[in-house]
């Protein structure tokens, strides 16, 4: 079971977040600030964290900076009551993955929640075999029979996605979030436009296909 540590100062707001998370079939292991949450993962790891920012002894910002220097790939939440842009590009530039704003929606928390771990699943696997295709993430590259493609970061991104889960719809809108980041002001056709690259790249390939799905968005179809 996924296993996810919640940090804010204030005890109501960290009872109401570990109920919504355990309800949601997480583990949960709440700290009332940044040196109690390291004390924690020191005992236990931790495949996410729910941070808020103002909290005594050590914030949400150096707790992110800490965590950096030792972990670059742990993903990071933070949700807090700053609403500024300054706020979250503070956030952002020390670590974190995602930032909403209280009060917020329970099920925005744990969509976000889920697309971090998905991309913490993608990163963490780093390969993908499918027949004589070998899709790697450290190298950002498809090789097939020798013959080695090194593809620019968003078209790998988007197609090392769709192959971890093959069969699997996602919307442009998923897409997007997952790839370009919710903050990102990019327009959804940016997925149609990749997507074409793409398919041109590695059309006639026998492995996989990307399929469109009409109304919805796409899928990947592993074919051996």
């Amino acid at each position: 079971m996924l296993h996810i540590l919640v940090v804010d100062d204030d005890k109501n707001t960290r009872l109401y977040i570990q109920a919504v998370l355990e309800q949601a079939g997480y583990t949960v292991t709440t700290a009332g600030n940044g040196e109690e949450a390291l004390r924690a993962m020191e005992k236990r790891s931790v495949d996410l964290v729910v941070l808020d920012i103002m909290m005594p002894c050590m914030d949400g910002y150096e707790f992110t900076r800490v965590v950096r220097e030792f972990n670059a790939t742990l993903p990071i939440l933070m949700v807090s009551a700053k609403h500024l842009p300054k706020d979250k590009h503070k956030g952002f530039a020390v670590g974190t993955d995602d930032y909403i704003t209280k009060p917020f929606d329970e099920e925005e928390m744990l969509f976000r929640i889920k697309a971090l771990l998905r991309r913490a699943k993608i990163a963490s696997e780093r390969r993908i075999v499918i027949g004589d295709v070998v899709v790697d993430y450290d190298s950002m590259t498809v090789t097939r029979q020798g013959h080695v493609q090194e593809l620019p970061q968003k078209e790998f991104m988007l197609l090392y996605m769709l192959l971890s889960y093959p069969n699997k719809i996602f919307t442009r809108i998923q897409l997007m979030d997952e790839i370009w980041g919710s903050e990102s002001e990019t327009g959804w056709e940016t997925v149609t436009v990749h997507i074409g690259r793409l398919r041109k790249r590695f059309e006639g390939w026998g492995e996989f296909e990307i399929v469109s799905v009409r109304g919805l968005g796409y899928k990947a179809v592993r074919k051996i």
